[in-house]
C-alpha cells in the first residue's frame, strides 16, 4: 500500500461511530455508498451532492448491512462525517457561518437548504478515482464493519438501485401515494427525481411545448417533469400526470400563462405582454400541438388536463 492508502485505510477502520445501541454503521454505509458512486462514473468531481443515486445507494446498503437498533437517517452521517477529518462541507452563499459554528444539521432538509455538497481530502478523491486503490478501500471496509457480509456487498455493488426504481415506475404508469408514504424526507427526494426522469424520458428529452433539447456531456438537461395537477396537493405521480417541459415553459405553465386543450392544442393566455427578440414568444404557440411520447399510454391524461384548464389557466381572458 501506498502511505496515502494506508493512512485513509486506517481511517476507514476506525469511523467514529455511535455504539451506545450496538454499533451504529450509518458512517461505513454511507462512505461504502459514495464509493458505489465512484464505481459507477457518477462522482466525476470531488463534489458529493445529497442526490437520489446516493440515497437510494444508501438505502440499499442499509437494507442489507444495517441495524434493527438505529433508523437508516442518511442526514447523520453526511453531516457527522466531518468529525473524521477527510469529510468535508461546502456550504451554500450566505450560510458559511453554520459551518464554522457547528451547528449541528439534524435532517435532510436542513442540509439541503444550506450545503451546497460534501467533498473529500484531494488525495481521498484521487485513490477512488483509481480501480485499485477503490476495491482496497471497499475491502477495508468489509473487513472491518460487514465481515459476514462479503458476499452481499459485492452483489450490492452491481446493483444500480435508482435505475430499478425507475423501472419499476414506469412500468406500473407512475403511483399515487399517501399522506403518510411522504414522511421520509430522503425517500422524497428520490420519488421526485425518478417521477421526472421517467416523464422527460418518454418525451425523448424534449420540451413538450417549444420542443427544446439541450443535454451535455455529463447526461444533464434543463427539462422538467412538470405535475399538471399539483403534487403537493394529490399526490399524483402517475405518468400521465406528468410533462416534460424546459425551465421557462414548466414556471408558465405551473402559473396558467397557457395551458393545453383536450386535443393536445396550446392555448395561450391573454393577459402577456413579451418581448422577445431571440427567441418565439409564447403567444406564437397559441393552437400549436404538443409534442406527445410515442406510448399512448404516457399522453396527458384528459381529466387532468381538464382540472389544469379550470383552475389554473384564466378563462377569464379572451383567447388569440
Amino acid at each position: 500500500m501506498s502511505n496515502n492508502l494506508t493512512f485513509y485505510a486506517k481511517k476507514f477502520s476506525s469511523l467514529g461511530v455511535n455504539r451506545s445501541r450496538g454499533i451504529a454503521p450509518h458512517k461505513p454505509i454511507l462512505v461504502l455508498s459514495v464509493i458505489n458512486l465512484f464505481e459507477r462514473d457518477l462522482i466525476v468531481r470531488n463534489q458529493i451532492f445529497l442526490s437520489p443515486e446516493l440515497v437510494v445507494t444508501f438505502l440499499k446498503y442499509w437494507h442489507q448491512l444495517g441495524s434493527n437498533s438505529h433508523n437508516a437517517d442518511i442526514a447523520m452521517p453526511f453531516f457527522h462525517l466531518t468529525g473524521d477529518k477527510f469529510w468535508h462541507l461546502k456550504a451554500k452563499p450566505g450560510f458559511e457561518s453554520v459551518i464554522s459554528s457547528k451547528v449541528k444539521l439534524r435532517s435532510v432538509r436542513a442540509l439541503r437548504e444550506l450545503i451546497q455538497y460534501a467533498y473529500l481530502d484531494d488525495e481521498l478523491f484521487e485513490l477512488l478515482r483509481d480501480d485499485i486503490a477503490r476495491k482496497s478501500l471497499i475491502n477495508i471496509i468489509v473487513e472491518s464493519w460487514f465481515p459476514e457480509k462479503k458476499k452481499q456487498v459485492q452483489q450490492l455493488l452491481k446493483i444500480d438501485s435508482f435505475k430499478e426504481f425507475q423501472d419499476r415506475l414506469r412500468e406500473q404508469g407512475g403511483a399515487v401515494y399517501k399522506v403518510e408514504d411522504l414522511q421520509d424526507e430522503a425517500k422524497s427526494i428520490v420519488r421526485d427525481a425518478a417521477f421526472r426522469r421517467v416523464v422527460i424520458s418518454v418525451y425523448e428529452y424534449h420540451c413538450a411545448f417549444c420542443g427544446l433539447q439541450l443535454i451535455n456531456s455529463l447526461n444533464q438537461n434543463i427539462l422538467d417533469g412538470a405535475h399538471i395537477k399539483p403534487f403537493a396537493e394529490f399526490y399524483d405521480d402517475r405518468i400521465d400526470n406528468g410533462i416534460s417541459l424546459c425551465k421557462n415553459h414548466h414556471w408558465a405553465f405551473d402559473r396558467g400563462w397557457f395551458t393545453i386543450d383536450h386535443n393536445y392544442t396550446i392555448l395561450v393566455s391573454n393577459d402577456l405582454r413579451e418581448e422577445s427578440p431571440n427567441a418565439k414568444p409564447i403567444r406564437d404557440f397559441q393552437g400549436n400541438h404538443i409534442l406527445l411520447p410515442v406510448q399512448e399510454q404516457y399522453h396527458p391524461r384528459m381529466e387532468a388536463l381538464r382540472w389544469h384548464r379550470e383552475n389554473v389557466f384564466n378563462l377569464s381572458d379572451p383567447l388569440f
